[in-house]
């Protein structure tokens, strides 16, 4: 019944505007906002993958990834990231280097979140 269908993804955040800032000037993404549909942002990635944010008030972060960003190079990605002022996220447990990438444990990963503590992740693409 759904075969055919263009699904998409969506999560929420509190504050859209500080969500399209960080989006948009941090992280380098197509970002579109629909101010008529209460400031909803429509993340356009690559592929013609397409990710719906929301504005929720009393948004609570998932405790899980919410969304991957496949790279040629987890290492140089964190460097460019970190030096725009991201935070790599440091979990108990995690073999994870100095830069906070993870690697020899499946594919090379590190793990940010956006201003809502939403998890992301930079994923080897190989």
């Amino acid at each position: 019944m759904l075969t055919d269908s263009k699904a998409f993804s969506g999560f929420a955040v509190p504050d859209v505007d500080a969500a399209k800032t960080f989006y948009q000037d941090v992280l380098g993404l197509r970002v579109e906002q629909n101010t008529a549909m209460g400031g909803l942002l429509t993340l356009h990635l690559g592929g013609g993958t397409d990710v719906l944010v929301y504005p929720k008030p009393d948004h609570l972060p998932a405790g899980f990834t919410v969304l991957n960003f496949p790279v040629a190079d987890v290492g140089a990605t964190v460097r460019e990231l970190t030096a725009k002022g991201v935070t790599f996220e440091r979990y108990p447990g995690m073999p994870q280097d100095e830069d906070g990438v993870m690697r020899g444990n499946g594919p090379d990963i590190a793990w940010f979140t956006d201003p809502a503590g939403n998890i992301f992740s930079v994923i080897d693409q190989a």
